[in-house]
This record gives structure tokens, C-alpha cells and sequence, in this order.
């Protein structure tokens, strides 16, 4: 009997369970189902678990937030450019010194996108961006050249110069401007090697200099741009010259300076600051727009155009021993052994390492805009410029500073026209879909003669019209309308469309019943229902849009250069040696453009698919 009773009362409880919550919990199971099956729950579920909607959106977010913020990391200035630095391929090679020369530095020249060194057997090295034209090569080094005993190395802009062991003068890189051609009174002084006795090898905007032992000075190159001549009084006196980017100023030997040049009637480096009067100079350097003395007792004097903060002279924690200049900064070595750099830090070329404190630096060689320390112990410390991650364009802006900038307008135009074609289209669309009749023709008619307009040629016509006498700022604002009013007739179509179904529903005739006003219900109770269809539209016409955008500019009738778009910074796609050379000038602008228009368009299908209940199986 018991066992009989427990029987009875385990079937009982079975059949409670099976009666109220099912077999294994399935009430729980259908309640959570009917939780899961909420319209937005069900959008939500279908488009998160769609993959390649879900790498839209990561690569789409990704690229946004750095278009977004990037732009007050990498500031952009639109009247930046630097002649000196076109069209650099990526990478950060131009400080790389190679090993070989590690521990064996004899001496070091720093051109403006590239260094030379000369190694403690004489040997040359090169390494950066050596490239000069599309024929020229800096680091194609003659023959003659390699097979010499190299002891002194300059940089130029355009071509290098070697002064070998016995005296000849190398000279190779561009060579069009005579910066290969010697002065008739060069050769003549290098004919006597007893005589011949070269204390200082420099190189400059295609023009040399080399001072001798005996107190002359010798330049050559192109004359037509540079004052390369000396003035007699002053040969046989001249003990250190400083060239600028044309002109030079020179350390006599009773350690006074003067301006020993043809234009010094001309030439604001000819006024020598009163504060040298009675001063012994130590040394002198030069940038491409200044010139620099340092007196016997520690104080540094800076004259001529001085609009990067060559003026900006630090205090010094010790005696100076030497100084050099770059394009537009100076670099100064102490006495112990410590170095100081002012100026323009564009590119890091003032911000000395850390890593020299406690080093003993025994030689400071400054280039445009980089820096090489050499120690005691005969190893070299580097700063300032190393490359651009994605190169140069060419002007010498820095490609990834204009991707990024030319980003944020082209995803704010797109987002603008969007808003502008979606606020038109949902108020016509409206109320040619509530209202039908007249309203209905109307509308419709004036849709198809936007729609049937040729799109491009008359954004064209409209953005040279309206916008040929404005700024780039006005025209952009110009190009957002344009793009909007030409843009609204397929989300008229589709509210109409949407609108027409929705008029006849249950809610519209209790909304009317209720005493609703039309619009409200227009507005307020039918747009709603209609929103994810619109939503999905929105995102579509907003790739559409930065590609229209992006097409205007390319072809030169949108957002005007310099404001980089990613439109216009593609304009040089069409020539076929930016194509084949300068790969990076329209590479990166392309693959980033079109990685953001499929992410968007991924985003847009994603949500198509997931508003589409037919495309969500139970």
C-alpha cells in the first residue's frame, strides 16, 4: 500500500508539472520566446547576428571616431607646404643610419630628406629618401666616388659633395644648375696641394662652399638664384661660412662676423646686431631664413627673418662649444658634453632625446629638420624627422594629415545632405501619400522631373554657378543643399509608398475617429511605423552621397583644393606618373573611401534584412 500511495503521488506531481509549466519548464521557454519576439528585440537579434553587417559597423565606427577626433591630434594647416618634401613614399626611414656605420662614424651630412655618412675607412653610406627627381638618385653614388678615401661629406638640397683624401672634389645628385661645375678659381687653388688645405665642406640650395686653411673661401653652383660670390677684401680672412637657403654669412679669422657677398647693400644679413660690436665670435650657423653667432663669453645673437621661433634663444646650463642649424631651428652643443635645440618643432626636430642625458656628445650634425648626436663612445642618437606614415603629397603635406581631415568633410557633407534630402523627401512623401489626389499629382511630377534630372552634370552646373565666387567654406555649404534638394526623390517615393499602405490601417480610422488632426497622424502615427524602412534608406543615401560628393570634387567642382576631401585628394589619380610613382597620393585616399562606402552599405543591407520579417526564419 505505501508503495502504491508513493506511485500515485509521483504520477500526480508529473502530471502537475506536465499541466503547468510543461515538459522541462516550456512555459518558461515560450514567455522567453515571446520576450525574444518584440519587433526591435527581433531587428535587434537578426542584424547582431548578421556577420558581415557586424564588421561594417566595427571598421564603419572605427574609421569615424578618427575622423572625428583625429583631426585635434593631427591639425591641419591649410597654407602648410614645403617644396623640400614632395612626394616622400611612406615609411620612417630617413634617420635609419645603417649599422655599418654604428660605432664607425667618421662624419655625417643631413640633406632634407636624406643622410650621408662616411664611415672610419672612408667609405659613403646613404639612407632615407634619396630620390631627387623621377631620373635622379642621390644614391646612385658614382664609381669614382665609392672607390675614393672619402674624408669630408656635405648634403644639399639637390646633390652632395665629397672632398676625398687627396683633395678632389666629388659632386653628384642634380647637377643641371652647375652645382657640378667648380670655379675657375677652385681649380686653379686645387692644383697646389700644399696649398690646398680644406678646413669646412658645405652644401646648400644648389650651390657649395669650401673654405681652405688659408683663409679663402670658394663657392660654386648656381649663381642665378644664390649670392655665391666673395668679395675680394675679404679672401684670405674668412675662417667659417654659413650658408642659408641663398645667401651665406661668414666667420672671419679676428672673430668678427660680416657678410662677405656681392648683395650686401641688399641683404638683410649684411646689418650685424650692434650687440656682437667688440665681441669675439666662436662660432656661426645658419637656417634657410636667419643666421646665428655665438660670442666668446656664452651668448648667442640670431639676425635676419625669424618666423619660427629661431629667436626664442634658451638659457644654456653650460659654455656653448658649437652650433648648427637646420631649416628652420638651431642646435648647440655645450661644453659638457649636453645639447639644447629651439625652434620650430613641427616634426619633433627640437625635443632631444632623453636618452643623451648622462652622454658625452662630441659632434652635433643638424639637417633640415633632423638631428644627429655622435658620443664619445662613437655611437649615434637621432631626432626629429623619421618619415611619414603614409608619405607626402606634392606640396609636402603629410598624407595621413589630410586623409583624415579630408575625412571629416566628406562623412559631414554626406551626413548634412542626408538630413537635408530626408527632411524633403518625408514631408512630400507624406503628404502625397495621405493626402492622394492633386497634392498626390503634384508632388509625383515634380519628383519625376528631379529624379529624370542627369545628376551629376547638373550638380556640376549648379556648384560652378552658384559657387564660382565664394570660399571653400561657403561652397561646401553650398554643395551640402545641392546634394540635398537633387537627393530627395527616392525617399519621397518610399514614404509615399509606405504611407499609402499604412492610411488604411485599423489605428489611422480610430486616430480619425478620436478627432486626431491629419498631420499628427501623418506625423505622429503613421511616419513611426515607417521609420526603419526609412532608416535603412538614410544609411544607402548616405554612402550615395559622399560618393556623389567625392565625384564632384575629383572632377573639380566641388569642395575646392587646398581643403583636402576625399574627393579631391584623389585628383591626381588621373595622371600616370603620380599612378605608377607616387602610388601613395591616391592608394591610401581610395582603399580608406572605399573601405567606409562598403562598411556603409553593409550597414544599410544588415538592416534591411533584419526590419524584413521573411528573411528571419522561426
Amino acid at each position: 500500500m505505501a508503495d502504491q500511495k508513493k506511485k500515485k503521488s509521483f504520477f500526480l506531481f508529473r502530471w502537475l508539472k506536465r499541466g503547468v509549466a510543461g515538459n522541462d519548464g516550456e512555459i518558461r521557454d515560450i514567455l522567453r520566446e515571446e520576450q525574444v519576439q518584440t519587433p526591435f528585440k527581433t531587428m535587434a537579434k537578426a542584424f547582431f547576428h548578421k556577420r558581415t553587417a557586424m564588421v561594417g559597423v566595427v571598421v564603419f565606427l572605427i574609421i569615424f571616431v578618427v575622423v572625428i577626433v583625429g583631426p585635434y591630434i593631427w591639425k591641419l594647416d591649410l597654407s602648410d607646404q614645403d617644396s623640400t618634401m614632395s612626394n616622400i613614399p611612406p615609411g620612417y626611414n630617413l634617420m635609419k643610419v645603417p649599422g655599418e656605420m654604428k660605432g664607425h662614424v667618421r662624419d655625417i651630412a643631413a640633406g632634407g630628406t636624406y643622410g650621408i655618412g662616411i664611415d672610419d675607412k672612408g667609405k659613403i653610406h646613404i639612407w632615407g629618401h634619396t630620390r631627387i627627381t623621377d631620373k635622379l638618385d642621390i644614391a646612385n653614388v658614382p664609381d669614382e666616388v665609392q672607390n675614393a678615401n672619402i674624408s669630408m661629406i656635405a648634403a644639399g638640397e639637390d646633390h652632395a659633395v665629397a672632398l676625398a683624401e687627396d683633395g678632389q672634389v666629388y659632386v653628384w645628385g642634380n647637377t643641371r644648375l652647375k652645382q657640378g661645375e667648380l670655379s675657375k678659381e677652385m681649380k686653379a687653388a686645387m692644383k697646389d696641394p700644399a696649398t690646398w688645405n680644406v678646413i669646412q665642406l658645405e652644401a646648400s640650395n644648389q650651390f657649395s662652399a669650401i673654405v681652405t686653411s688659408d683663409g679663402k673661401a670658394y663657392f660654386w653652383g648656381n649663381g642665378n638664384m644664390s649670392d655665391i660670390k666673395v668679395r675680394k677684401e675679404y679672401q684670405g680672412n674668412i675662417q667659417k661660412v654659413a650658408l642659408t637657403s641663398n645667401e651665406y654669412i661668414a666667420l672671419l679669422r679676428d672673430g668678427t662676423v660680416a657678410y662677405t657677398g656681392k648683395n650686401y647693400k641688399t641683404s638683410p644679413f649684411a646689418v650685424i646686431p650692434e650687440g656682437l660690436n667688440g665681441k669675439k665670435v666662436i662660432d656661426i650657423a645658419a637656417t634657410s631664413k636667419t643666421v646665428a653667432a655665438v660670442t666668446e663669453d656664452g651668448q648667442v645673437f640670431m639676425w635676419g627673418n625669424a618666423r619660427s621661433g629661431e629667436a626664442d634663444i634658451p638659457a644654456f646650463s653650460a659654455p656653448i662649444k658649437s652650433i648648427s642649424g637646420g631649416r628652420f631651428h638651431y642646435t648647440v652643443l655645450l661644453e659638457d658634453g649636453s645639447v639644447v635645440s629651439w625652434g620650430s618643432n613641427k616634426y619633433g626636430q627640437t625635443s632631444v632625446p632623453s636618452s643623451l642625458k648622462g652622454r658625452n656628445i662630441t659632434a652635433v650634425y643638424t639637417g633640415n629638420f633632423q638631428n644627429y648626436a655622435v658620443d664619445d663612445a662613437n655611437h649615434v642618437y637621432t631626432w626629429g624627422l623619421k618619415g611619414f606614415l603614409l608619405g607626402t603629397d606634392n606640396l609636402g603635406r603629410d598624407m595621413l594629415t589630410r586623409i583624415i581631415n579630408g575625412g571629416r568633410v566628406t562623412m559631414t557633407v554626406g551626413a548634412i545632405s542626408v538630413v537635408i534630402a530626408t527632411i524633403i523627401g518625408v514631408l512630400l512623401g507624406g503628404l502625397a501619400g495621405y493626402f492622394g489626389g492633386k497634392a498626390d499629382i503634384l508632388i509625383m511630377r515634380i519628383s519625376e522631373i528631379v529624379g529624370g534630372l542627369p545628376f551629376i552634370p547638373f550638380a556640376m552646373i549648379l556648384s560652378a554657378v552658384i559657387g564660382a565666387s565664394i570660399d571653400a567654406t561657403h561652397r561646401m555649404y553650398i554643395i551640402m543643399v545641392v546634394l540635398g534638394v537633387l537627393s530627395w526623390t527616392g525617399t519621397c517615393r518610399l514614404v509615399r509608398a509606405q504611407i499609402l499602405a499604412q492610411r488604411e490601417m485599423e489605428y489611422v480610422t480610430a486616430a480619425k475617429a478620436m478627432g486626431i488632426k491629419e498631420m499628427a497622424i501623418v506625423f505622429r502615427h503613421i511616419l513611426p511605423n515607417v521609420f526603419s524602412l526609412l532608416l535603412v534608406s538614410m544609411t544607402l543615401d548616405f554612402a550615395t552621397c559622399m560618393l556623389t560628393e567625392s565625384t564632384l570634387s575629383y572632377l573639380g567642382f566641388g569642395i575646392p583644393l587646398p581643403t583636402p576631401t576625399w574627393g579631391n585628394l584623389l585628383n591626381g589619380a588621373n595622371n600616370s606618373v603620380v599612378i605608377q610613382q607616387y602610388w601613395w597620393r591616391w592608394v591610401f585616399p581610395a582603399v580608406i573611401f572605399g573601405a567606409c562606402t562598403i562598411c556603409i552599405n553593409l550597414i544599410g543591407d544588415g538592416l534591411r534584412d533584419a526590419i524584413d520579417p521573411k528573411s528571419v526564419e522561426r
